[in-house]
């Protein structure tokens, strides 16, 4: 039987504009573009797991349940144009906490993988650091892209785009 290929997306800078430890309602702005490309990945079969680091929460910016309101906010937004989020996982540990599911450490993805039976070499990670990017390799995924407005530095991407449009040509 074949494994599922899974669309991973950072959060903050993919999903939505990232102004820096997003966690209300009122501050959430989805990207331009976004409904477009995971319309388009959920009809190709790709399983859309959201994969994000949360520092703000270890560092007592805001708390879990912003995170969870903010969330539940965002999928609901989300299910109502008729995208379906498979799983947001977060890792809530400030930087210097040594745990294995903050970005770059694989663990978020390798959690995915397992709960979903994943094709790692089948699947895609989108990420706008290259923190996402070393995540994805660290995990398996050899299948990347950065979104950046300067893509003279790809962070070892396999493809940087300026938005996420552009992975409409990328990710067949």
């Amino acid at each position: 039987m074949a494994k599922n290929r899974a669309l991973f997306l950072d959060r903050d800078g993919v999903i939505n504009v990232d102004h820096g430890y997003v966690c209300k309602i009122d501050d959430f702005k989805f990207c331009d573009g976004i409904f477009e490309v995971l319309k388009k990945y959920q009809k190709l079969g790709f399983l859309l797991i959201v994969v994000t680091n949360q520092s703000g929460i270890g560092r007592g910016y805001y708390t879990s349940e912003d995170f969870e309101t903010v969330t539940a906010w965002k999928l609901d937004a989300l299910e109502k144009r008729e995208i379906f989020i498979d799983e947001v996982y977060h890792c809530h540990h400030d930087p210097d906490s040594g745990c294995g599911c903050r970005k770059p450490a694989p663990g978020m993805l390798l959690e995915a993988r397992e709960k979903f039976d994943i094709d790692m070499e089948t699947s895609w990670m989108i990420g706008d650091k290259k923190s996402d990017i070393d995540a994805a390799y660290n995990a398996g995924v050899k299948n990347t892209i950065l979104i950046s407005s300067d893509c003279s530095d790809k962070k070892g991407a396999t493809y940087c785009v300026n938005s996420i449009l552009e992975t409409i040509d990328i990710i067949k």
